[in-house]
């Protein structure tokens, strides 16, 4: 080999870029975990979520009978206002990249976005999960509290079945503020089209189910909000986990799946 080509061979490997070795997942879902709270909207929205949870817990123990004072209604207290506004915090978790304009930066600092769509999800799992927990475990203190106060006897009626199935539901109300984040990619819109979601379809779907015998027999087919909340009740049979699965599959998996292809192409700015 010639002088001059082991020259150039050399200045090539010299101006070759260095490669790094890529970001750890964890890492991934660490920087996403902070994201998700280190904003106003997402700090304020769990202060309003903990907050409500407290108010929920305080008017249980002022104003129920001391028949009421579960560990059912303490738990559904604090969920409540848990199950409403936690999707929102899947929705600004991953609109963040667009509406806040810090997609270009993330997206240049991790390439393969999927990896950061993956690690949005696991922070929403975590976050559904981590607050429910957090909310059973208040309800129970309010339990024994309340009854205590009011010197009546513990009741435990919600049982581990019911739990799973409550917590099942609220995994779901998760995902469903994360799938429209990835459809939508815009807060506002994602927020408003999400509340109408839990609030306006219920209501018009019931005054169609209440006035018209035909929708009554295909809303289990055809309303995935209806079987969801009927997730809260529990006792599922093999039907009924058929009706979940389709309209789950029409209402969520298959918009979400749009919506991660649209993801992985949409031009970042």
């Amino acid at each position: 080999m010639s002088t001059a080509v082991m020259e150039n061979t050399q200045v090539a490997e010299s101006e070759r870029r260095p490669e790094h070795a890529p970001i750890p997942f964890r890492t991934v879902v660490g920087v996403e975990l902070r994201k998700a709270f280190d904003t106003r909207s997402g700090f304020w929205l769990m202060i309003a979520i903990a907050a409500a949870g407290l108010l929920a817990t305080g008017a249980v123990l002022a104003f129920a009978n001391d028949s009421d004072l579960t560990y059912d209604n303490f738990g559904a207290a604090i969920g409540v206002p848990m199950t409403v506004l936690l999707p929102v915090v899947a929705i600004l978790a991953v609109t963040g990249e667009w509406s806040q304009r810090a997609g270009l930066t993330t997206f240049t600092l991790v390439p393969h976005r999927g990896r950061v769509i993956r690690a949005k999800l696991v922070v929403t799992i975590a976050v559904g999960l981590v607050s429910m927990a957090l909310a059973l475990a208040v309800g129970a203190l309010g339990n024994i509290i309340g009854t205590g106060l009011k010197g009546v006897d513990t009741t435990w009626n919600l049982s581990f079945t019911s739990i799973l199935y409550i917590v099942g539901a609220d995994l779901v109300g998760m995902m469903i503020g994360f799938m429209l984040g990835v459809l939508i990619r815009n807060s506002p819109g994602a927020i408003v089209t999400y509340f109408s979601y839990w609030f306006v379809v219920p209501t018009i779907s019931g005054i169609l189910a209440a006035n018209q015998d035909w929708f009554e027999k295909a809303q289990p087919w055809v309303d995935f909000n209806y079987n969801q909340n009927r997730m809260y009740d529990g006792g599922f049979s093999a039907q009924d986990w058929t009706q979940f699965a389709l309209t789950g599959s029409v209402w969520l998996l298959l918009p979400l799946a749009i919506g991660l292809w649209r993801v992985t192409r949409a031009e970042v700015k």
